[in-house]
């Protein structure tokens, strides 16, 4: 059968344009770790400012004791409805970690900005995090609600103390070695769909609120002493108390974690991280700042006063000593 020429001429120049179209077509744009660690630099949002001073404060330090209220402050409470219900601090909101944000736009912050109120002053560092990184002023009440009143101490009373507080003691993967030489990983490996800074660092935030309150799993701090195949570990102090009070064997000593310095670049985003200080607020915040950024962290509550406690207290190095015993309001 003969072709007509016409025919062949409208395939070859329509063929001629799908290809040419296939070849236009433009990569999509992606947001990456690169972009989020470039803009929080640029606009104060490195880890060492956001804990350099005002992020945490004991009761003693806010309270009003003729009120027994917080003046000056917003506070948001984002322990369980139910435990808010059966007691709070006079003047306290009902909110949650997972709305922090929301919650923070429904108060407006007082003179002093917002204050996070948990049970131990644990998950209070996730969500003040999040508050300080969309340019919030905001402080953890430090050791939650059982540092205001005896009857919500139990958290505190039951992981440190001289009797809860030494679970380190005699462990052989307590140790007092040397720290081990910090190690070179890629940065986290993730996407999205917008390469603008602020919008990129709220997507991240919520994500990371979504992923709710990101503690070690099972028994904590005494867990990981079982178990330390399964972590990188990092110990958030200095070099010296690192040696002086004990660590789990291996643990990298990092103080400052910064994207300005590149100390992240030590932290594997392969291997779950299991973050620890000496209360286990400090690093509770740090955890939340880092899992923004992509790296899966996890905080060991308590910290070392579960672990060492009087080796801390020997020291008076942050330790629980015990509530306070402020007033408190019930709901109904």
């Amino acid at each position: 059968m003969k072709l007509d020429w016409r025919l062949v001429m409208v395939l070859v120049v329509s063929l001629g344009l799908m290809v040419g179209c296939e070849t236009d077509e433009e990569d999509p744009v992606v947001g990456t770790f690169s972009d989020l660690s470039t803009y929080m630099q640029d606009n104060g949002l490195d880890l060492p400012a956001q804990i350099a001073s005002g992020w945490v404060k004991p009761a003693s330090e806010v309270v009003d004791l003729d009120t027994y209220t917080i003046p000056g402050y917003t506070v948001l409470d984002i322990r369980q409805t139910a435990d808010y219900n059966a007691g709070h601090i006079d003047g306290a909101i009902d909110a949650s970690l997972g709305n922090i944000l929301a919650d923070a736009e429904a108060n407006p912050a007082g003179a002093n900005g917002y204050l996070i109120v948990c049970y131990s002053g644990q998950s209070a560092g996730h969500a003040s995090m999040a508050l300080r990184l969309m340019g919030y002023t905001s402080t953890v009440l430090k050791w939650g609600m059982s540092g205001w009143n005896s009857d919500f101490a139990g958290s505190w009373n039951n992981n440190a103390g001289h009797e809860n507080g030494n679970n380190a003691a005699g462990h052989a993967s307590w140790v007092t070695t040397a720290a081990p030489a910090l190690q070179s990983y890629d940065y986290p490996d993730w996407e999205s769909e917008t390469t603008d800074g602020a919008a990129l660092l709220v997507e991240r935030i919520e994500l990371a609120l979504a992923n709710g309150f990101q503690g070690v799993a099972g028994y904590g701090a005494s867990g990981v002493l079982e178990n330390l195949a399964n972590y990188q570990i990092i110990n958030f102090w200095g070099a010296d108390d690192y040696l002086a009070f004990g660590h789990y064997d291996g643990a990298y000593q990092m103080q400052p974690i910064s994207l300005a310095g590149d100390e992240v670049s030590a932290i594997d985003p392969d291997m779950v991280t299991a973050l620890y200080c000496y209360t286990g607020q400090t690093s509770s915040t740090s955890t939340f700042w880092l899992n923004v950024l992509g790296y899966d962290v996890k905080s060991i509550e308590f910290g070392v006063n579960t672990l060492n406690y009087d080796g801390l207290y020997d020291a008076d190095k942050p330790n629980w000593h015990g509530p306070e015993e402020y007033e408190y309001v019930v709901e109904g």
